[in-house]
């Protein structure tokens, strides 16, 4: 039986983005993100739950995360599940689910989305009409 490993989230950075290089000089970062959700309970009152979650990608694309993303900003990533195991200096055995990122987009925060309905968008502008003048 195969299985199917995908993951989609958007939350907010809770660090900076750390880039390191393998000894084969490929990129990698690695950061984490935290969502949350808000619920009622039984009794009636809000409650709210977050999930802080470990990402790392590797590639060029890890550059551009750690070049245009900090703490706080949000972020939707995609990837799969990745378990990682390791023993740690005092011999315990220590594991890590964390989530390998394939790809990510830019999320556009409230402040970010307040700016840009102020600003005319190139869609709002009348379409070059062939016809008319030649712009050069």
């Amino acid at each position: 039986m195969s299985g199917f490993n995908k993951v989609i989230l958007m939350g907010n950075m809770t660090r900076d983005p750390e880039l390191k290089f393998l000894p084969s000089n490929t990129p990698v970062v690695e950061f984490s993100i935290a969502t949350s959700r808000t619920f009622k309970k039984q009794d009636g009152t809000k409650g709210e739950e977050t999930c802080f979650t470990d990402c790392q990608m590797f590639g060029k694309r890890a550059e551009v995360i750690n070049k245009y993303f900090s703490k706080g900003e949000p972020i939707l990533v995609e990837g799969r599940l990745k378990f990682d195991q390791w023993q740690a200096q005092d011999g315990a055995k220590r594991s890590k689910l964390r989530v390998f990122v394939e790809s990510f987009e830019f999320v556009k925060s409230g402040q970010q989305q307040q700016q840009t309905q102020q600003q005319p968008s190139q869609q709002d502008q009348p379409p070059f009409d062939p016809a008319g003048d030649i712009p050069f």
